[in-house]
């Protein structure tokens, strides 16, 4: 890609065998838990490429209700903002679908809708998804919860900075016990279509997670930053990493917009970390909850004895 170095050409050429064509061949027999591989090439790199975590049918009618609060925030987005949030960017709320927004809708920028749960029940299915929970129990020891619920729309020429990796907040460390990984904040990203080089793929620094130091490069530019990878993907295909993890998006060349959904979990006692909703209790309206199961709102609730409040 233009402007990279040749030590990022390298760390590009030997991608394959840092999780994607490894992984992909790793989880083709893959089962219902995170298995031995898995658990070691996560704990190596940081994260996993996960083929064909959802479904065609669920891809389908992800993708759909993505376009139509795409279409519905960039209404919200037309009027001055509702709030600032303690990190700085301004947010229009829809108080009628319950999501919070910022960014725009045009080249170069990145529109963020969170709580998309609120937006459209199309989303259930991501809310207790047993395959997806099988991955997060196993690396999140304490009872997980949700504690973030992106919608990412990327246009073309927009580019995520890189961020994290090395020594990070607590809230975001990774470690290795003697009961085995145990993870602070972690993400998985959901994809409902094809995103191959030069389209704004998501990028990781391996192993990052486990540095002692942060990164001594000038800049954030994940486009030029040594050892940064990105991590093409299939629609249907999730990865799972840990915020320790030095990670962003590079460039999207192309004239696709890349739409992902991202889900964050962590220790049931983390709050929000939404940008707009940072460390306050999870922003989920009560009719939201009303289509929920038991076990679909204990994953917004610190304690069982909040469920209904």
């Amino acid at each position: 890609m233009p402007g990279r170095t040749d030590l990022h050409r390298r760390a590009v050429d030997i991608a394959p065998w840092l999780g994607q064509r490894h992984n992909r061949a790793a989880f083709a027999e893959r089962k219902a838990t995170m298995n031995t591989v898995e658990t070691y090439e996560f704990d190596r790199l940081g994260y996993l490429v996960i083929p064909d975590l959802l479904s065609a049918s669920e891809v389908e009618r992800l993708a759909a209700a993505i376009d139509a609060l795409e279409d519905r925030a960039t209404q919200q987005l037309r009027r001055p903002a509702d709030k600032v949030s303690a990190w700085g960017p301004e947010y229009r709320y829809d108080a009628d679908y319950g999501f919070y927004v910022q960014g725009a809708r045009e080249d170069g920028k990145t529109m963020i809708i969170e709580d998309f749960f609120n937006g459209d029940s199309a989303f259930d299915m991501l809310v207790d998804h047993a395959p997806t929970m099988e991955y997060i129990r196993a690396i999140v020891p304490e009872r997980p919860t949700i504690n973030n619920s992106e919608i990412r729309i990327r246009y073309p020429g927009n580019q995520t900075h890189s961020h994290l990796g090395g020594p990070v907040l607590s809230k975001y460390r990774y470690a290795y016990t003697a009961q085995g990984i145990s993870c602070m904040m972690v993400r998985m990203i959901y994809f409902v279509h094809d995103v191959g080089p030069g389209q704004g793929e998501f990028c990781v620094v391996p192993a990052t997670h486990k540095s002692n130091m942060e990164s001594p490069y000038e800049g954030s530019d994940p486009d030029k930053e040594p050892g940064m990878i990105g991590l093409p993907v299939k629609a249907g295909d999730a990865i799972l990493f840990t915020e320790n993890l030095r990670h962003g998006g590079l460039t999207n060349h192309s004239r696709q917009t890349r739409k992902t959904l991202h889900v964050g979990y962590g220790p049931y006692w983390m709050k929000s970390q939404n940008i707009a909703t940072m460390d306050e209790e999870p922003h989920i309206l009560p009719r939201t909850f009303a289509r929920f199961t038991p076990e679909q709102r204990l994953l917004f609730r610190s304690w069982p004895t909040l469920l209904e409040g």
